[in-house]
């Protein structure tokens, strides 16, 4: 009998352009590895390289990845980890070229492949255009020997299940073993977020232990199963808890589709394997659908903003009076106000403060329009103006400006076989990545059935959310979504019948209006909703206070409800700001 092959060790060393710059020094030298992966592509990061690409052709990628390659690269070599990342951005050509450069500069004899194909025609008044490809081409590079693979636009699940199927000679027809591929590499996409970084109940672990968590890692076996751990050593924690708030992490309802497969989120199960690892198995995979994303950015106009600080007494009056007065300057100036005037007051304040800090409130301005003129010097000279005529106290964050383009994404749908993926292996052979054979129409799955209620007449009392469930939030184009979790199934039978779509609206008044959808995971305790339009035009065109909707999930744990008391025994009081 055949031993069964070894785990392919797949870590991450970055989960967005910003990310820890020695991550990936730590991460190769830190324990063993087979494969490295780095993700640096998002929404926002493609019209910011779309921008820097205009003026430099040459440029469009991920400059950090190259200076952190200029020690990597040789580290990676004297221990034989294969590197693979989405660096390349729009030009995944230009990076691999500049990474043969920086290998003959160094002396590291690291063979180099690029995978191609994701660029598509840019329509008219957009900037950049690009599919999301699967792992495929990734996987064709590295079985022809290459060291180094950089991308365009893949899916951030790509980066591992390219590695893996090479390693374990996968096909399009392996869809469990692809699937679970896909959750571990959506576990390990965001870095640190699965190793405790913005864990909802990061109070139950040591400071000392969240001050600088170590990176993830993923132990993938040959049936698509994975362990999910960190170096031993590293800060940070493993567990259950922050393994389901990465899987809930920007995704929907039960079906993950992405060009590979289609990944069941309902199969996921979730099994302690000692301290920091968690197994995940049970992963059933579906065939993909016959069509892409696309992602399209664009120019969408232009902002500006202006931050006007009110201390002490009379917080509402002041703001009124500063309002009300700005607005008749700008109707002085002349010209046509801007599109959209946005106010919004936020009561930072504290009465009888032992600060001026904590005396003040912020009434944030921010004004959008088509046109630069009507959000710049009209806007920035009605706000200094008023300096010496307006409420007491009058002064602003900082100096207004004369307004920046904002920006949006878009995503829509095309062709699998539109679209032309290649993979430029180490020699320079083009190789084409035919789209999968099989594919299978994205539908939504029937909800299953809920947990018999939490018994009735069980005492209660008002208290936060967050007492009892942990969350995770954030974004997808314009809309939003919140992964909702409890740990013991007493809870969930509390949870799955309590949090409907109308008490959500309830507790978050900024839905009320949108269509909010609610997916339920009984395999992971969760609820995921999806609340459609919450960021107007995305991230990068910053309609919203907090425009990538990262502490949505937060303001609804602190929102109070009627929780049965025994949830409640022994869990700690949260500090609750006076």
């Amino acid at each position: 009998m055949n031993a069964a092959p070894a785990p392919l060790r797949i870590g991450n060393a970055s989960g967005f352009y910003g990310d820890r710059f020695d991550a990936l020094r730590e991460m190769l030298t830190g324990g063993p590895l087979d494969v490295l992966t780095g993700d640096y592509l998002a929404e926002l990061t493609m019209l910011i390289l779309g921008r820097s690409r205009l003026k430099d052709p040459g440029k469009g990628y991920a400059t950090t990845f190259l200076r952190q390659l200029e020690e990597g690269l040789g580290l990676a070599h004297e221990r034989g980890v294969k590197i693979v990342a989405n660096a390349g951005g729009l030009n995944p050509a230009g990076l691999a070229d500049a990474v043969r450069m920086l290998a003959g500069k160094t002396g590291v004899p690291a063979t180099v492949a690029h995978v191609e194909g994701d660029s598509l025609p840019v329509p008219d008044g957009y900037l950049t255009a690009n599919a999301y490809l699967g792992g495929a081409g990734i996987a064709a590079c590295l079985r022809a020997g290459a060291d180094v693979v950089v991308t365009g636009r893949v899916t951030d699940a790509a980066l591992v299940t390219g590695p893996a199927a090479a390693h374990f000679g996968w096909g399009p027809d392996d869809l469990d073993a692809l699937a679970g591929a896909v959750v571990a590499g959506h576990v390990l996409e965001c870095g640190t977020q699965a190793t405790g970084g913005n864990y909802a109940f990061f109070r139950e672990h040591e400071a000392r232990l969240l001050r600088r968590p170590g990176f993830p890692l993923a132990e993938i076996h040959a049936d698509g199963s994975s362990v999910i751990t960190k170096h031993a050593g590293t800060g940070g924690v493993v567990d259950i808890g922050t393994v389901t708030a990465q899987l809930l992490y920007e995704t929907g309802g039960a079906r993950y589709a992405g060009p590979d497969v289609t990944a069941r989120l309902d199969t996921v199960r979730l099994t302690p394997d000692g301290p920091d690892r968690v197994r995940v198995d049970g992963v059933r995979g579906e065939a993909p659908p016959p069509t892409l994303k696309a992602g399209l950015t664009r120019l969408g106009g232009w902002r500006n903003e202006v931050v006007f600080v009110l201390t002490g007494l009379d917080i509402e009056a002041k703001a009124d009076l500063v309002k009300d007065q700005f607005t008749d300057a700008l109707a002085q100036a002349g010209g046509r106000p801007p599109a959209e005037v946005r106010w919004e007051l936020a009561r930072t304040d504290r009465a009888d403060a032992g600060t001026e800090e904590r005396a003040s409130a912020l009434l944030r301005l921010v004004v959008r329009d088509q046109d630069a003129d009507a959000v710049g010097r009209t806007v920035s000279g009605a706000a200094v103006e008023l300096a010496l005529g307006s409420y007491p106290g009058f002064h602003v964050t900082a100096p207004p400006g004369k307004g920046a383009p904002y920006g949006v994404f878009e995503a829509r749908p095309v062709p699998a076989a539109e679209v032309e993926h290649l993979a430029v292996l180490p020699d320079g052979t083009r190789e084409v990545i035919e789209p999968a054979g099989r594919t299978r129409e994205l539908a939504e799955v029937e909800e299953p059935p809920l947990p018999e209620p939490y018994p009735s007449g069980t005492p209660t009392r008002s208290a936060p959310l967050g007492l009892v469930a942990g969350a995770r939030s954030g974004d997808k184009g314009g809309d939003a979504n919140v992964g909702v979790w409890v740990r013991d199934d007493d809870a969930w039978r509390w949870l799955a019948h309590e949090l409907t779509v109308e008490r959500l609206k309830e507790l978050l008044p900024e839905t009320a209006a949108l269509t909010v959808v609610r997916h339920v995971l009984p395999g992971l305790r969760a609820l995921n909703f999806t609340v459609h339009g919450l960021l107007g035009e995305g991230v990068a065109a910053q309609a919203r206070f907090d425009p990538q909707a990262k502490a949505l999930g937060e303001w609804l744990r602190s929102r109070s409800l009627a929780v049965p008391v025994p949830l409640l025994a022994g869990v700690p009081l949260p500090e609750v700001t006076a």
